[in-house]
């Protein structure tokens, strides 16, 4: 046997035991929609924590992430190990106790429902479904083209690019469509600490093959001074607009936002929080020092994003880095898994069961949601196929996109006076605006150096507290929803 055919059978591997764990929560998931989205409201600090930091975890990070350390520098590390490992703790901390508060008491699925509710809105909540779905698209396909790029590196183009993503689709179309939200979490919380260990034998092997760390840096400083130098493409406005900019769409991220339902407690939510920054930075440092190690070590890459591929095969034994690709799979499926779960909830909750079929019974909903996720999972691998851009790119892309719906929620949560009129508006004028900055010549995609994200948040801030101040609420609008109520 040839050694690409033993890699692909070390990650045909790792995938069946990811099933394995992920077929055992269709055994005991209740036939429900609150138990397939949100496994009944039950998860533990531990599987929580895993959950969501395996669900974030992504191609972003494991390819992106080393790809734009090789590419443009290691200010990347400080936007995401430093800047938004505590930003995102901070905003999950404000929105995700209170937002678990008021979800417990009225047995929320979806943020749209939340806020449809609020407001009495069919449009909003429809709209808020409508706009995550759209910007869920490119995410579920940025981790497709990361599994392609995986497996067609390891096995030396043996694997094709279409074949490997198509793999990937395959084994979380199964485990997702039936095992839900508890067969989800149990493969995250596997696959989590399979991609931390990995990715630090990862640096230690590279590092030791290299001729050691102070070997690896020389050769950077050599080949590529600049990954190691603060400056171009990094201004201080570039970097903090992809930290906030990324921060707040996390917030609004229905994979992560949906996870502020499902915790047992608000202490659960709280603990995972503290811990947050603490996983991120291990993570993200051993991935991305391995990127700006690259720099030096293998220069001139056409593609960025196969750097860690790359090393693995120039300074690790080929078994090993099959195992390391497998931890890179792992993040890549516990990222897909979990949005093409929010997909079909959206999807089902908000749109199928609001508009198509109000009278859906528990049973008929949640067969709806499963057929939804296949679609969904489907039509994304069809797209990333045609391989659009960077993931780095295709992430900050969403992440922005997601970023114009987080002051929506923050001041629906925490200010009384908000009107259903004004989150409509500010809704469709933010992300409006973002769209044409981004896909148009109409308007500039940076102002000032600031990201078009950051411009549309504002925008979407003083529209909310500007149009509420001079509108009030409409009849059957509910501000008792979000205020007054008590958690355990």
């Amino acid at each position: 046997m040839t050694s690409n055919f033993l890699s692909f059978l070390i990650v045909v591997g790792f995938m069946m035991v990811a099933l394995f764990i992920g077929l055992r929560g269709y055994r005991v998931t209740q036939r429900t929609a609150e138990d397939y989205f949100l496994a009944s409201r039950s998860l533990g600090t531990a599987v929580l924590l895993l959950t969501m930091f395996a669900t974030l975890m992504s191609s972003f990070t494991f390819f992106g992430g080393p790809g734009n350390v090789y590419a443009t520098g290691m200010e990347w590390m400080l936007v995401m190990g430093l800047m938004d490992g505590f930003l995102v703790a901070l905003l999950w901390y404000v929105v995700g106790a209170r937002q678990w508060r008021v979800g417990r008491r009225h047995r929320y699925i979806t943020v749209g429902e939340m806020l449809g509710d609020r407001f009495n809105s069919t449009v909003l909540r429809v709209l808020v479904a409508v706009v995550s779905l759209f910007w869920l698209f490119p995410y579920v396909m940025m981790q497709q083209m990361g599994a392609g790029y995986a497996l067609s590196g390891l096995t030396g183009g043996a694997i094709p690019f279409g074949v490997g993503a198509g793999l990937i689709t395959a084994f979380m179309i199964i485990y997702v469509a039936l095992g839900g939200m508890r067969g989800v979490a149990w493969t995250d919380t596997f696959q989590g600490l399979v991609m931390l260990v990995c990715v630090w034998v990862a640096l230690i092997v590279i590092g030791r093959s290299a001729g050691g760390v102070n070997a690896a840096g020389a050769r950077v400083m050599e080949e590529a001074p600049r990954v190691f130098t603060l400056g171009d493409p990094w201004t201080p406005q570039a970097m903090w607009s992809a930290a906030i900019g990324t921060a707040l769409g996390v917030i609004s991220f229905p994979q992560i936002n949906q996870r502020f339902f499902v915790g047992r407690s608000s202490a659960v939510l709280r603990r995972a929080f503290i811990l947050w920054p603490i996983l991120c930075l291990l993570l993200f440092l051993p991935a991305f020092l391995i990127g700006a190690w690259g720099a030096g070590l293998v220069p001139g890459l056409e593609k960025p994003d196969t750097v860690l591929s790359v090393m693995l095969g120039d300074f690790a034994p080929w078994w090993f880095a099959s195992i390391v690709i497998s931890g890179a799979l792992a993040a890549m499926m516990s990222s897909s898994d979990s949005m093409l779960l929010s997909a079909g909830s959206y999807l089902t909750h908000d749109v199928y069961k609001r508009l198509v079929d109000p009278g859906a019974d528990a049973r008929r909903e949640n067969l709806v949601g499963r057929v939804m996720v296949v679609t969904f999972a489907l039509v994304a691998y069809l797209f990333s196929l045609r391989s659009p851009g960077s993931l780095v790119a295709i992430g900050l892309l969403a992440f922005g996109g997601f970023a114009q719906l987080t002051p929506v929620l923050l001041v629906s949560l925490y200010w009384k006076r908000a009107t259903g009129v004004a989150m409509i508006l500010a809704v469709v004028l933010s992300e409006g605006f973002y769209l044409l900055s981004k896909f148009t010549p109409l308007l500039p995609g940076t102002y000032a150096g600031w990201d078009a994200s950051m411009v549309g948040v504002v925008l979407a801030t003083v529209v909310l507290v500007g149009v509420s101040a001079v509108t009030a609420p409409r009849d059957g609008e509910r501000p008792e929803v979000f205020f007054g109520t008590s958690g355990n």
